[in-house]
């Protein structure tokens, strides 16, 4: 078999485990082209996976149509899930609305808002989460593994793609006629919300543009972060 081949069926065997094993799972999609793999690998195949996006308030207008591509192509309304109003308010009203620009505090405490508090709800009550982690998007993901015991929210976290390169996703989405985010094909690889995410320049890091006011070691928004360091327990 092809190299993209063996990492097919090695991730769409994980999912199944995952599915079978490991219910109830959800799957925290951020709609981007890696996220876009594991939802067709979901729903092609049929399993038993909830599919789940943080809708922060701040994201861009082609990330949320991406919702209704999802819709229209396999039938399947993912779950949204936003932030508390009163915590918006009671941020913007002390600090700005763009205020994640003056601190990475300021930005960390805007992430908790927007991402941290929906994502915990997003979590309740579940056995798993997957995630579209690869080790070579970042250095703060470099050592990425396939399974991790999240402690924090008390369950297991997969990353099933998280030895694929760029260039397979990409072989992924093309070759399986996989709809993405158009941002992707105006130089955006890695997106977030619109305020924090910027297209990068030709031999920058794929993560250049998240954050980029910021130092490299410091662009994580706290999803995949617990006390400071990134859950890295065992592999599968």
């Amino acid at each position: 078999m092809t190299s993209l081949a063996v990492r097919k069926t090695a991730a769409l065997e994980l999912l199944k485990h995952i599915a079978e094993q490991y219910a109830p799972a959800v799957f925290a999609s951020s709609l981007a082209a890696e996220d876009m793999v594991l939802t067709d690998l979901i729903l092609q195949h049929k399993l038993a996976i909830t599919i789940f996006t943080l809708e922060t308030g701040r994201l861009h207008a082609e990330t949320l149509g991406m919702l209704s591509t999802i819709k229209d192509k396999y039938d399947y309304q993912v779950q949204t899930f936003k932030p508390e109003t009163l915590a918006i308010e009671n941020y913007v009203k002390q600090n700005g609305l763009n205020g994640f620009y003056d601190s990475v505090e300021l930005r960390k405490e805007c992430c908790r808002i927007r991402k941290l508090e929906p994502l915990n709800r997003a979590l309740a009550g579940n056995q798993s989460w997957v995630t579209g982690q690869r080790r070579a998007q970042s250095t703060t993901r470099s050592e990425l593994a396939q399974q991790e015991d999240d402690a924090a929210h008390g369950m297991q976290k997969f990353n099933p793609l998280a030895d694929w390169s760029e260039e397979e996703v990409w072989q992924y989405l093309k070759t399986e006629a996989v709809p993405y985010n158009p941002l992707h094909d105006q130089g955006y690889p890695s997106i977030g919300c619109e305020p924090c995410t910027r297209a990068i320049e030709p031999g920058e890091d794929v993560r250049a543009g998240r954050w980029w006011w910021e130092n490299p070691e410091s662009k994580e928004c706290g999803l995949h972060v617990v006390d400071g360091k990134l859950i890295r327990i065992k592999s599968v």
